[in-house]
């Protein structure tokens, strides 16, 4: 395998989006989370880690390239 950093961005920018969008309980009462709920809400925050995951997921397909 080439480029293993890519991959690891491809899953973890696939967890992060699945895991924002689904509202999953464990990841959105994580510690580091809290900080952005008590910012921008419970859905402000899941529309960042949506966007942040997709980011890493685009970052990981450019890495792999």
């Amino acid at each position: 395998m080439k480029h293993p950093e890519g991959m690891m961005l491809i899953v973890f920018g696939i967890f992060t989006m699945l895991c924002s969008f689904k509202d999953y309980d464990f990841f959105m009462n994580n510690q580091k989370a809290k900080f952005f709920v008590y910012l921008l809400g419970r859905d402000g925050t899941r529309a960042l880690y949506f966007v942040l995951g997709f980011f890493m997921l685009i970052a990981g397909m450019i890495a792999v390239r």
